[in-house]
């Protein structure tokens, strides 16, 4: 559950850099506006190593215009201030069984289309750090 209190704001005074995830929906990119807020803010006062690494749409239903929409929006707002991740987590039961099973998607699903948007972003991240 995404949060701004304490446990958070330590967490980002810690870091070096931040990835953040967001789910492609209505309400979650609403509360992206408030955690970009909020990391300024670390960084101009606390910690000025903070860096945000990208923004990672998560539960992303390709399947639909409204997925389409969101991470068209989030490309036009922050595209020009903020790195976008090319590549996404989808939407997926298969994901959602992992909480309840206790293992991690590359147990769960090892060969699921969630496991190759990790591995994806594995390969993004690293690319970048080059």
């Amino acid at each position: 559950m995404p949060s701004l209190g304490m446990i958070t704001i330590n967490a980002l005074v810690a870091a070096d850099s931040v990835l953040i995830p967001v789910e492609a929906a209505y309400l979650p990119v609403k509360g992206l506006q408030q955690l970009i807020k909020t990391i300024g803010r670390v960084h101009r006062k606390l910690n000025p190593a903070l860096d945000i690494m990208g923004i990672l749409l998560t539960k992303v239903d390709r399947r639909t215009n409204f997925a389409r929409d969101i991470s068209a929006q989030i490309r036009e707002v922050y595209g020009n201030r903020v790195h976008i991740f090319e590549n996404c987590i989808p939407l997926s039961v298969k994901a959602a069984e992992t909480t309840a099973e206790g293992k991690s998607i590359y147990l769960h699903d090892p060969k699921g289309i969630v496991a190759g948007g990790y591995h994806s972003l594995t390969q993004e991240v690293l690319a970048d750090e080059k």
